[in-house]
């Protein structure tokens, strides 16, 4: 391989003052996702927070509908994956021994384990509302649409997903929400 043919490598083959930059901004970055892993509260209250910015930015714009559009399906079809197991238990080989919460004392418990972590779910999310934010300061992304459209639409589209979602989860007997392991008491 030639002299400066890696990224962030000037000719010479060491490396460059806007790689360094680069490299420090995403240590920076990764440190600062690390540190607030503990606190999911405050990380869904600091996207709340933007949430709302973004949507009076919107109202008070009257504009970027497609931009929020877009927006919302793409947080739709992350709370999807949020809400789905890791193995699907429709793609397994016997649909009747699908994985399943235990229903009696003597089985073993097995964690609901999610497609998309709380985490990612969070991060992902965020990221979504600041590209959005950072799209309605171009007018490029102002497409002139008939917004009440677009709203029913994502309704119905929300409603019948999210039905598809709950038998899917009546079918297969999951519950996505735990709040820890289940204990029994003995009976006496």
């Amino acid at each position: 391989m030639p002299e400066g043919d890696s990224a962030g490598e000037s000719i010479h083959g060491k490396p460059s003052a806007i790689g360094n930059f680069f490299k420090r901004l995403g240590q920076v970055y990764q440190s600062w996702l690390d540190k607030s892993t503990p606190f999911s509260a405050v990380r869904w209250a600091v996207t709340l927070l933007l949430t709302a910015i973004y949507m009076i930015r919107v109202y008070i714009l009257q504009g970027w509908y497609i931009v929020t559009y877009a927006l919302g399906i793409y947080h739709l079809n992350l709370f999807i994956a949020f809400l789905s197991p890791k193995v699907d238990p429709s793609l397994l080989d016997d649909p009747d021994e699908g994985p399943a919460l235990p229903t009696k004392q003597n089985e073993e418990f097995r964690p609901f384990i999610r497609r998309l972590p709380e985490f990612k779910f969070w991060h992902s999310a965020t990221k979504g509302i600041v590209i959005a934010m950072i799209c309605t300061f171009f007018d490029a992304f102002d497409v002139p649409v008939f917004w009440p459209i677009l709203v029913m639409y994502f309704i119905m589209l929300f409603c019948i997903t999210m039905k598809r979602q709950i038998k899917h989860m009546i079918k297969y007997r999951y519950l996505p929400f735990t709040h820890g392991k289940r204990t029994y008491r003995e009976e006496t």
